[in-house]
């Protein structure tokens, strides 16, 4: 489990470092969608082993886990291809070997490139500036203003996707829909199907994140959230346990949950990964990632063994903490979220910097102006020649 928490924090910090920014968005949405194809996979193997062993067999179990080996395997193997991160080269003082990467991952090679030389040198100066004026350590996250404004941020949103009810569906789906008189093998089965749509809203998250942006997706999303909330308490409250069962009342349970899934795994699941990965200065990357993941896990932890319980005690109105959890989700991050869409990691202090804490009062042109573009342009200048910033993603 430890060795998940570690992958989880390295992998999102990892692809936001090595993406163009026109496409960041795709790529650390990749981290949701590979857990979409796990999720579905261990949906359809566990419906399997349920329904092909007998209840006594260990094959139900074993097999299950025998199966997570393959794909460790091949991930563990082709590891060994990936090239480093280009900042990190930079930062350790290997700047030709950053270059190349750069050049490798931008321009088919090419380190005479505009866009490579404009953002080689944006990182370079950013990294100096660093190391002469500021210290690297885990202290600064909670001592610079700036920092500490993205680092609660980026908790505050990990946390948030555990309070729109994730958790809560995936771990108990069984002793919910107990709920409305679904048996433990149908909710199984719905569970795989469930599956199938997520991967589905998470292709879409990958194909229009970087055109939709961060800000208003994740705030649609849980007012989404909410309303499927909404409409499953009350379908628990209008038919609890032990009343007569209503078919077409179970079914409508069954696809609000669809529903709610299709819009989590769209919206605030990617974006739990996206946004932490992309806000963070170079040298606070990996702290401010690391504490925003684990605060992930701690409310993961927290839904996981209050749920049962209060099941158990209070049924259908535990739902009614998600409904609140989603509208103040909503309601914060439309408060205090600033769009980091297709920003250079390099220029993300000063978004947060200049940026009011009050988002909704700021100009459109103080986050649609990128410093990396006149860069670019002043390359092309000197080289004689233009080229386009999406033609190098």
């Amino acid at each position: 489990m430890a060795l998940v928490g570690v992958l989880t924090m390295i992998i999102p910090l990892y692809q936001a470092e090595l993406a163009h920014p026109s496409i960041r968005g795709r790529v650390t949405a990749l981290q949701q969608f590979m857990l979409g194809v796990g999720a579905l996979a261990a949906a359809w193997i566990s419906y399997g082993t349920f329904t092909g062993f007998a209840p006594d067999d260990n094959g139900q179990w074993r097999t299950s886990l025998g199966i997570q080996i393959l794909p460790a395997v091949v991930l563990g193997a082709l590891i060994l291809l990936f090239p480093e991160s280009p900042r990190w080269l930079i930062d350790q003082g290997r700047t030709e070997e950053g270059l190349m990467t750069l050049a490798k991952l931008h321009a088919h090679g090419n380190v005479d490139d505009a866009w490579v030389r404009a953002e080689f040198e944006q990182i370079q100066e950013t990294i100096t500036y660093e190391h002469e004026h500021e210290a690297s350590s885990i202290g600064e996250l909670f001592s610079d203003r700036s920092c500490l404004r993205r680092l609660v941020l980026a908790c505050a949103i990990q946390a948030s996707v555990q309070m729109t009810g994730v958790s809560a569906i995936q771990y108990y789906s069984p002793e919910i829909y107990k709920l409305m008189g679904i048996a433990t093998e149908d909710t199984l089965k719905y569970q795989a199907i469930s599956s199938v749509l997520a991967l589905i809203a998470q292709a879409s998250c990958i194909l229009f994140i970087d055109r939709l942006g961060r800000r208003w997706p994740l705030i649609c999303g849980n007012l989404f959230n909410m309303v499927t909330f909404i409409i499953a308490t009350a379908l628990l409250a209008k038919f609890p346990p032990g009343a007569n069962n209503n078919k077409s009342a179970a079914w409508a349970f069954i696809v609000i949950t669809w529903l709610y899934n299709i819009s989590f795994s769209a919206t605030n699941g990617p974006l739990s990964w996206i946004i932490p990965a992309e806000i963070f200065d170079t040298k606070t990357r990996a702290y401010g990632v690391m504490i925003a993941t684990m605060t992930s896990f701690a409310f993961n932890t927290m839904i996981g063994q209050i749920t049962p319980i209060a099941m158990e005690n209070i049924g259908y109105k535990f739902y009614i903490l998600f409904v609140i959890g989603n509208f103040t989700n909503a309601l914060f991050f439309w408060a205090v979220l600033p769009e980091t869409a297709k920003r250079p990691l390099e220029e993300m202090k000063y978004l947060f910097t200049e940026a009011p804490f009050f988002v909704p009062g700021m100009k459109k042109v103080d986050y649609e102006t990128h410093d990396l573009e006149h860069r670019v342009q002043e390359v092309e200048a000197k080289q004689g020649y233009t080229s386009h910033v999406e033609t190098h993603a």
